[in-house]
């Protein structure tokens, strides 16, 4: 199949071994009528960074352990982990299989555009899109806003006249997402190369931590972190408070994806990203999994005590209470902030790639402008430029109500599960109604496995997404209630309105044309 390049695209890298890759890429997405647009400058190892250091799981369980402490304990933690990292997995290798089949930019509205029935096909890839721009938006604001209220932490840690407030988190929150944009724009070209280094610094940044935890801190029993499950939530039995409290490890994991909202800027598509995807969900799992061992090892005797630390963030007390002084526990803490704030990087190029992307078919107000690529530097900057300024403009929503703000950035995980539940239900259904040689197969395919693991990620997401809206208390006030599952449910209005009077008229996903 011969297919034309653009002049100043891909076609420019003059590595002959590269340029095979680059032209069977081409190839590839001519099978879904797309042309290349965007440069491929990442390989394996880069792509495996940005997903790696953007899902930063050990950071994450690290800073977001208050909701599985209060609602499961030490116990909740560690088998909630284990049952979401497990699941998690399943989830890995159902879209490893869908990237590897359609490597385009934007992932699942992709996927179910080319695997859906055609009756249906347009309706449903239009959904998947708006609730994969949901998650990737909330989870862009979200790892901005951690970075910044972790050094509010760090104030309130080391200067205790320091009044805590709203509007310091929204400038610091600013400060993150314009350094984002400054590395996605002036320095875009080199975003492979710093995905790599950030890398490494993600898994430096994890020694560094664990070692001072292991060695330094006092122990606690194997009985208190294996065995010692709490229900502060008040809920009617444990189980039922093991389950709510598994948000904390369900938000270590959101990101799987990520390789694939930038497909097209990957050399080898359909093989580098169902590996980064594996590589990635591998690394994460084992350093998150780890770190969490050693932080409950590590605690005080007293949780209720680190449940209300008031820095907001229990793990600092739990550095400062290990190495038995504020300046090694804001060291510590300090390598948290600095991973998070690299993955605001990763998180802003991911999110307006899926934003460009959806653009292109005309899927959102304004296609026509944000679906634009600079010739120059060959990047979305319209797209960059549109998923800053909502980034920015959602930051104010904090400063009047911190309830406001959280409820969206809980969005992360519904509206992630809501769009792989979506995706992989509309593979199943292929799967079981069409012979396997009619499928467009990529090089990576779960062949008689494949019913089975969808089956199960689905179940697995289906649990995910009913207790992600759950409040961590029975009889939550009005501050403590869960709030996302209205702001989701508005969202979701709000595309439904705009399909109705748009999208149905204009809106076509890629289909499979050769």
């Amino acid at each position: 199949m011969e297919v034309e390049l653009l002049e100043d695209g891909p076609s420019l890298d003059k590595n002959p071994s590269s340029q095979r890759k680059v032209d069977k890429d081409a190839a590839v997405m001519a099978r879904f009528g797309k042309r290349p647009q965007l440069r491929r400058g990442f390989t394996l190892l880069p792509i495996v960074g940005l997903t790696s250091t953007l899902m930063i799981t050990w950071e994450v369980i690290t800073n977001t352990m208050l909701d599985g402490l209060q609602n499961g304990g030490p116990a909740g933690l560690i088998y909630g982990f284990l049952f979401v990292w497990c699941g998690a997995s399943f989830q890995t290798l159902v879209m490893a299989e869908m990237a590897s089949m359609i490597p385009l930019a934007g992932g699942p509205f992709n996927w179910v555009s080319v695997l859906s029935p055609p009756s249906c096909r347009n309706f449903l890839s239009y959904m998947a899109g708006w609730m994969t721009i949901i998650s990737w938006q909330a989870l862009c604001a979200g790892a901005a806003y951690v970075s910044g209220t972790m050094v509010q932490g760090l104030l309130v840690l080391n200067y205790p006249n320091y009044l805590y407030e709203r509007w310091h988190g929204t400038l610091l929150f600013y400060a993150v997402i314009l350094f984002a944009l400054f590395v996605n724009t002036y320095l875009g070209r080199f975003l492979p190369q710093i995905e790599s280094v950030v890398l490494l610094f993600h898994v430096l940044g994890f020694f560094g931590i664990l070692i001072p935890l292991t060695y330094l801190s006092p122990h606690q029993s194997a009985d208190f972190v294996f065995t010692q499950f709490l229900n502060v939530g008040g809920w009617s039995t444990q189980g039922l408070s093991f389950f709510v409290g598994l948000v904390s490890a369900m938000n270590s994991f959101p990101g799987i994806d990520a390789a694939d909202h930038i497909a097209e800027e990957i050399k080898n598509a359909p093989t580098v990203i169902p590996l980064s995807m594996g590589i990635s969900t591998t690394i994460n799992g084992t350093l998150g999994f780890a770190m969490l061992i050693a932080l409950l090892f590590a605690m005080p005797s007293d949780i209720q005590a680190t449940l209300d630390s008031t820095t907001q963030y229990p793990y600092m007390s739990i550095y400062t209470h290990a190495v038995g002084t504020n300046a090694g526990g804001t060291a510590m803490a300090s390598i948290v902030i600095i991973t998070e704030t690299f993955s605001t990087i990763g998180c802003l190029a991911t999110a307006s790639r899926m934003l460009w992307a959806f653009a292109r078919e005309q899927g959102i107000p304004f296609s026509h402008y944000v679906a634009k690529v600079d010739e120059r530097t060959k990047l979305p900057l319209y797209a960059i430029g549109v998923t800053t300024v909502i980034n920015l403009l959602l930051a104010l929503i904090n400063i009047g109500s911190s309830v406001g703000f959280n409820a969206f950035i809980a969005l992360i995980v519904i509206s992630y599960y809501s769009s792989f539940i979506l995706a992989a239900s509309v593979m199943l259904h292929k799967r079981l109604t069409t012979p396997n040689s009619d499928l467009p197969w990529g090089p990576f395919k779960l062949g008689r496995a494949g019913v089975p693991v969808t089956i199960v990620a689905i179940v697995y997401s289906v649990v995910g997404a009913f207790f992600s809206v759950w409040p961590t208390t029975t009889k939550p006030d009005a501050e403590g209630m869960n709030w996302c599952i209205l702001v989701f449910g508005a969202v979701i209005l709000f595309s439904l309105l705009f399909w109705a009077f748009y999208g149905r008229r204009y809106y076509r996903g890629p289909v499979l044309v050769g």
